[in-house]
């Protein structure tokens, strides 16, 4: 008799490697159904690429939400001081959807990114000049984070002063939306909710508050012309504010800490024997920061041999779909060379596919680098010092604590 494998993606084992139970899952059961979250984990690439390029049947209402039952009254209370967290750009569809990704598709043009390398770069070797001669880093916190939040603030013209709260409210709108936490624990996220969406919309009625060549300014001015209310704005903001920095964060980390675990490919890229483009493809796919996304099942439908009804809501995996070794050769292997990058799903496909997925590449190819040509003999710090976040959905590390050589 086979026994079904165990999905406990924030337990201490899977947190260290769940690699091992994802190719269980794939072997053996595909689509399956894990009774704690009442979820179907779908965990081979060919069935993640299905869901994911039929939104018809798989919406994407409530993606990100771990748990869907009803919410406390005292977080009811504090939410309804504020404004529906829903429809945003990750959790929408249809018309509603197209909608809003219009107003914002032309700050990620190919030719808007490319003219933000400069303000990246400085302000990545500004951050690395804060700690370089300290001889040690919490490299998420002094770097992984502000990073990518300075650089959204930047697009959308938000004051840099305001950065540290932002990395606040936003790290407890990620908390409060995943459905999962103490009641008085989800009462002072959703304080911050509250707070940053208030926040969010002085900006957007207040122009003299924000930079005049932002995204924030020109949504507020040219907002009627797609159809979009005030509150429909905010949470555009809000969105790109959340979904513009965790990403890029945990990719930060899970990349320094990759290459320092394989250090004959650390070398190669080095060398320039590999390409800077390659050991981001390489690194996403090999340690993919969002782990997963929910889509809620709209009709009945069959997937990996099981058969679904309305209602009922499914996790595509992206972290298992891009170790399928049915679809990727030596999918456990971390290789820069000879590694096609088509397969790779860490930021989706479909029309839910990631919007910033340009400036995060970008930003990737920068801020690793960097380090390594700014701090020599970088090296990991104790295992202890390097806690992972418990996340169902994503993949990163908490603190990553770095040490290097300071010259005397």
């Amino acid at each position: 008799m086979t026994t079904t494998p165990h999905f406990d993606p924030t337990s201490d084992g899977q947190l260290a490697d769940p690699y091992p139970m994802y190719a269980r899952l794939r072997g053996s059961c595909p689509v399956v159904h894990d009774p704690k979250l009442d979820v179907w984990v779908v965990s081979r690439h060919e069935d993640v690429a299905r869901v994911l390029h039929d939104p018809g049947v798989f919406s994407s209402e409530s993606a990100v939400r771990v748990a869907v039952g009803p919410e406390a009254d005292e977080v009811k209370q504090v939410m309804a001081e504020g404004w529906s967290l829903t429809p945003n750009l990750t959790e929408s569809d249809g018309e509603v959807h197209t909608r809003l990704r219009v107003a914002v598709n032309r700050v990620f043009t190919p030719r808007r990114v490319a003219e933000l390398e400069p303000f990246v770069r400085a302000t990545a070797e500004e951050l690395i000049g804060r700690f370089a001669a300290a001889g040690e880093v919490d490299v998420i916190e002094g770097y992984a984070w502000p990073l990518p939040l300075m650089v959204m603030a930047q697009i959308l013209g938000v004051p840099a002063g305001d950065v540290p709260r932002l990395r606040r409210w936003s790290h407890n709108w990620l908390r409060l939306s995943v459905g999962t936490g103490p009641a008085e624990e989800r009462v002072e996220w959703a304080r911050d909710v509250v707070e940053m969406q208030h926040y969010v919309m002085a900006l957007l009625q207040e122009p003299g508050r924000v930079a005049q060549g932002g995204l924030i300014a020109s949504l507020a001015a040219d907002g009627d012309e797609h159809g979009l209310d005030t509150v429909e704005l905010m949470r555009i903001v809000m969105n790109l504010i959340i979904a513009g920095h965790v990403t890029v964060t945990r990719a930060i980390g899970n990349g320094v800490v990759t290459l320092l675990e394989h250090p004959g490919q650390l070398a190669a890229l080095r060398a320039g024997e590999a390409s800077v483009e390659a050991m981001v493809e390489e690194t996403l796919r090999y340690e993919s920061p969002v782990q997963g996304l929910f889509r809620t099942v709209t009709e009945g439908t069959e997937l990996g041999g099981r058969r679904l009804v309305p209602g009922e809501r499914v996790m595509v995996h992206f972290g298992s779909a891009n170790r399928d070794e049915h679809v990727i050769t030596d999918a456990d292997a971390f290789t820069l060379q000879n590694r096609p990058g088509r397969h790779q799903m860490a930021f989706g496909r479909g029309i839910h596919a990631c919007l910033g997925a340009s400036l995060a590449r970008l930003q990737l190819r920068i801020a690793i680098p960097l380090l390594f040509d700014r701090l020599p003999g970088l090296r990991l710090g104790p295992a202890d010092a390097r806690v992972r976040e418990r996340l169902v959905i994503a993949r990163g590390f908490e603190e990553l604590r770095l040490h290097w050589d300071v010259p005397q």
